[in-house]
């Protein structure tokens, strides 16, 4: 994602409530795509080509998220093995 591209969502007063709002923005995304993604990996190929990539910024290194691990959590996918040439 290019800076253009980027936003500023919002300021988080803890860490749980920023990752519920990427959760939020990833979860839009899947509704979103609806019937267009007719499996697992379907889904995961349309959100890693179009998708949103929100991600936290923060001082606490406990702090993070993944979109693409935490979609493929909601559709039941395990990650690519290490050294794949998925992202």
């Amino acid at each position: 994602m290019g800076d253009a591209e980027k936003y500023r969502l919002g300021g988080f007063g803890d860490c749980a409530s920023a990752v519920a709002a990427c959760k939020r923005i990833v979860d839009d995304f899947l509704r979103s795509i609806g019937e267009r993604a007719r499996s697992p990996e379907a889904a995961v190929r349309e959100y890693e080509t179009f998708g949103p990539e929100p991600y936290i910024e923060s001082d606490d290194p406990d702090c993070r998220f993944s979109a693409t691990e935490y979609m493929r959590q909601r559709l039941g996918r395990q990650p690519d093995p290490p050294g794949s040439s998925a992202r």
